[in-house]
């Protein structure tokens, strides 16, 4: 069975960083780019940051780029996702989401994610 477990979320002042985790079972980890995708209350998901599959190259949306750092530990199957400067507008559940890949490919659209995890509320206010 499938399993991405998130954890780490909670309320944060402005300001202040959070650091989410992923743990991963029910396959094989390291065969899968990972992402963090954010829905927001009232909106569509929002792809924020993203990793390959050994963790040599990470990408992140613009929106986020500078505050959002994306790391992975293929001997643990986790992922993690580090935010700092957070603003109200980063309120939103944060989802682990798993893509297989043969390129190695970070895809930056939802859509691509095969294997989602349950999401871990982050909300920003002070």
């Amino acid at each position: 069975e499938v399993q991405l477990q998130a954890s780490g979320g909670g309320l944060v002042q402005p300001g202040g960083p959070v650091r989410l985790s992923c743990a991963a079972s029910g396959f094989t980890f390291s065969n899968y780019a990972m992402s963090w995708i954010r829905q927001a209350p009232g909106k569509g998901p929002e792809w924020v940051s993203g990793i390959n599959t050994v963790g040599s190259r990470t990408t992140s949306a613009d929106s986020v780029k500078g505050r959002f750092t994306v790391s992975r530990d293929n001997a643990k199957n986790t992922v993690s996702l580090q935010v700092n400067s957070l603003k109200p507008e980063d309120t939103a559940v944060y989802y682990c989401a798993a893509d297989y890949t043969v390129t190695g490919a970070v895809h930056t659209t939802s859509a691509h994610y095969e294997y989602w995890g349950q999401g871990t509320l982050v909300t920003v206010s002070s």
